[in-house]
C-alpha cells in the first residue's frame, strides 16, 4: 500500500495542477503545525496571525485537496493508462489478483480520508476557538470594531467574553453567529458597512440567558446610596453634589419595590417603539401574576398595532452595561473626582470639557488640538501657572485626549451622543420614556413619575453631599421644582 500511495504522489506530481495540490496540502499542513506550536506557547497573540492560521490555512488545505484529484484526472487522461497500470507501474503485480486493486486504492483514499477530516477537524476546533476570544471580535476587523473594543476593555465586564452576551447558546445559535459573521466580513471587505454601525437591539439574546446568569431580581435587595459630583465652570471647578438613596428592590417577597420591579416574575412588562427603535416607547402593557393587562399609550403617537411587543428585561434601561460611550461633562467631572485631573488648575472643569467639544476632523488633530487648546490657555491668561506646573498642564492633556480617545472615533462617525445610555436619565429620557404624564390608560390615568418611585434625594446640586438632611422641607421641595423645570424636562415634555 505504501508503494501504491507513493506511485500515486509521484504520478500527481508529473502534473502542474497535482503538483500545486500536493505542494499546498504538504505546505500549508506543515506551516499549520508550526503556527500552531507558537500560538500554543504564547509567542503568536496577534488576532491577524489567527485568522491566517485558523482561516487561510484550512482554505488553502482544502484547495490542495481539490487540485490533486484534478491533476490525477488530467494524467490519467493524458497518459491514456488506467488507474490500476498508473498505481502498478514500477511494480510486479502478477500474483496479485486486479480485483484487489480496487480495494487497496480504496483503502488508501478512506485512510487519506481519514487523516485529512482529523486535520481538518482540528483547525475547525481551533477556528471557532479562536473566533471565541474576545480579542479576535475586537480586533479582527480592528477599524470597525475598534470602537466597541476599545471601551469594552474599560467597562466593568471586562472580564466576560464577547459571545457569552452576543452568541447564543446551542448549534443552530453559533451557526447563525457564523452566518452573520461571514457577512459582515463581506460589508467590511467592500467597505459597505454603516458608519456608525446601528446597535444591534434586534440580535441581542434575551437577559435571561445572558444578564440573569449572574444578576437575577432576587438579588437586587434594599437601597443603594449613589453620589454624583459635578464640577462648575469657575475657575476653581467648584463641586456640587447629588446623592440619591436608590431602590433597586424588583418588590419580591412581600418587600417594597424599587427599579427592578419591572422584571420580577410577578410583572410582565411590554412595549412597542417608534420605529422598534426602542428610544420613543409608544404603548405599554402591564400585566399582573394573573395575567390582566393594563394598556397605556403616549397620546402623541398614534396607535401602531402592527408593531411587535417587546417584553421589557435588563438591557432595556441597561443598554449600555458594557460598551459604554461617556456623556462629556460626566467624563471630565469624573476624572476630576478620581484625581487623574488636576481641580488646582484654574478652570481645569471648563478648559478641558472646550477641548473635547470642539470639532475635529480626525483622531491625530484631535491630539495635537487638544494639546494647543489647554496650552494656550494657560500661556496666554495664566502664564504664571503654565511655567510653574507644567508637569500637572501635560497630565491634564493626556487625560483629556484620553477622554476624547475613548469616546470620539470620527472615522467611525461616533462623536457625543452617538450611543446614549437608557439607564436612569441623563444621557437620554431613560425611565422618562415612559414613566411621564403623556403615558395614559383608558381612563386618562399617567404611569406615575414621581422621582421617589425609584429613589430617595438626599442632595441636589447641593454644596454637600447629604444637604437635604439639614434643609428645611421648603428648600427640598423648592429644588425639586427647579429640576422639573429644568432645560432637560423642557425640551422633551
Amino acid at each position: 500500500m505504501l508503494k501504491q500511495y507513493i506511485n500515486f504522489i509521484r504520478s500527481v506530481s508529473i502534473n502542474a495542477i497535482g503538483k500545486t495540490g500536493v505542494i499546498l496540502t504538504t505546505a500549508t499542513f506543515v506551516t499549520f503545525l508550526i503556527f500552531e506550536f507558537f500560538h500554543t506557547v504564547g509567542v503568536f497573540k496577534n488576532a491577524y496571525i489567527g485568522l491566517i492560521t485558523y482561516l487561510a490555512f484550512p482554505a488553502l488545505f482544502i484547495l490542495g485537496l481539490i487540485l490533486i484529484p484534478i491533476g490525477w484526472y488530467r494524467h490519467k487522461k493524458e497518459s491514456g493508462k488506467s488507474t490500476q497500470e498508473l498505481l502498478n507501474q514500477q511494480f510486479d503485480t502478477g500474483q496479485i489478483l486486479p480485483r484487489l486493486w480496487g480495494s487497496r486504492v480504496m483503502r488508501t483514499v478512506f485512510l487519506l480520508t481519514l487523516v485529512n477530516m482529523a486535520i481538518l477537524g482540528f483547525a475547525s476546533l481551533r477556528m471557532l476557538h479562536f473566533m471565541d476570544q474576545s480579542r479576535f471580535c475586537g480586533t479582527a476587523c480592528h477599524q470597525v470594531m475598534n470602537p466597541e473594543w476599545v471601551t469594552y476593555q474599560r467597562s466593568p465586564h471586562a472580564r466576560v467574553a464577547c459571545v457569552e452576551c452576543h452568541v447564543g447558546e446551542g448549534l443552530d445559535a453559533l451557526i447563525a453567529s457564523k452566518l452573520n459573521g461571514l457577512r459582515q466580513m463581506y460589508l467590511a471587505a467592500l467597505n459597505v458597512y454603516n458608519r456608525p454601525i446601528p446597535t444591534p437591539v434586534h440580535q441581542l439574546r434575551p437577559a435571561r440567558e445572558t444578564c440573569e446568569k449572574c444578576h437575577w431580581p432576587e438579588k437586587f435587595l434594599g437601597q443603594r446610596l449613589i453620589t454624583h459630583v459635578n464640577y462648575d465652570d469657575d475657575s476653581l471647578s467648584t463641586p456640587s453634589y447629588t446623592t440619591l438613596n436608590v431602590k433597586i428592590d424588583a418588590g419580591t417577597g412581600g418587600k417594597t419595590p424599587g427599579a427592578h420591579w419591572h422584571i420580577a416574575e410577578s410583572n410582565r412588562i411590554s412595549y412597542t417603539s417608534l420605529r422598534d427603535e426602542r428610544r420613543v416607547i409608544t404603548t405599554v402593557w402591564q400585566r399582573n401574576a394573573a395575567g390582566h393587562a393594563t394598556i397605556y399609550h403616549d397620546k402623541r403617537y398614534p396607535s401602531q398595532s402592527e408593531e411587535e411587543q417587546r417584553v421589557m428585561d435588563c438591557i432595556d434601561c441597561h443598554n449600555r452595561a458594557t460598551h459604554i460611550y461617556e456623556n462629556p461633562q460626566d467624563a471630565v467631572d469624573e476624572r476630576i473626582r478620581a484625581g487623574t485631573l488636576d481641580r488646582t488648575l484654574p478652570f481645569s472643569k471648563k478648559v478641558s470639557l472646550d477641548a473635547i467639544m470642539h470639532q475635529y476632523p480626525d483622531s491625530a488633530s484631535a491630539r495635537t488640538g487638544i494639546a494647543d487648546h489647554l496650552n494656550a490657555f494657560y500661556q496666554r491668561d495664566y502664564p504664571d501657572v503654565f511655567l510653574k506646573k507644567r508637569k500637572q498642564i501635560d497630565n491634564a492633556i493626556r487625560v483629556v485626549q484620553d477622554i476624547y480617545a475613548i469616546n470620539i472615533h470620527p472615522y467611525m462617525n461616533i462623536t457625543w451622543g452617538t450611543y446614549p445610555s437608557h439607564l436612569a436619565h441623563r444621557q437620554s429620557l431613560g425611565c422618562f420614556r415612559c414613566h411621564h404624564h403623556n403615558m395614559v390608560n383608558k381612563d386618562d390615568e399617567a404611569i406615575a413619575h414621581d422621582c421617589t418611585l425609584c429613589h430617595s434625594i438626599l442632595a441636589l446640586d447641593s454644596d454637600s453631599p447629604y444637604a437635604f438632611l439639614i434643609q428645611s422641607d421648603s428648600s427640598k421641595t423648592g429644588a425639586m421644582q427647579r429640576y422639573l423645570k429644568s432645560e432637560f424636562f423642557r425640551t422633551r415634555f
